[in-house]
């Protein structure tokens, strides 16, 4: 199933992992949506400041920021209702996740692309 897939903390760099969620998001047919108020795309994608500024619903985000920036984007995430949200290695905060499992989100603590790759996303 196509899903859309806000990805938080997106980069142009080639070497960061969520570059490469970008390109194996593509890859599996999904439809990447980058946040991050440094860039206007990531490789040619359109990207957003914040998931406020995304034009579009999001079924899942996928998480690649530190907890200590993650924690003033927690109302926006519960406000963009996801269905779920994937904690990347060294994005996980329990107190986060907590709140997002209240507002009724599923939580995983997984890599994006390992789920990509093992085609369990």
């Amino acid at each position: 199933m196509q899903e859309t897939v806000a990805i938080l903390g997106a980069s142009s760099k080639h070497d960061r992992y969520s570059y490469k969620a970008q390109v194996a998001l593509i890859d599996n047919g999904h439809i990447p949506v980058p946040i991050n108020p440094r860039y206007d795309q990531v490789d040619g994608v359109q990207c957003f400041p914040n998931l406020k500024a995304a034009p579009v619903d999001i079924d899942t985000i996928t998480i690649y920021v530190r907890p200590d920036i993650l924690s003033s984007m927690i109302d926006d995430i519960i406000e963009c209702h996801p269905k779920r949200v994937i904690f990347n290695p060294g994005s996980e905060s329990r107190a986060v996740a907590g709140r997002l499992e209240s507002a009724g989100i599923n939580v995983q603590n997984a890599c994006t692309l390992v789920l990509l790759n093992t085609s369990s996303f």
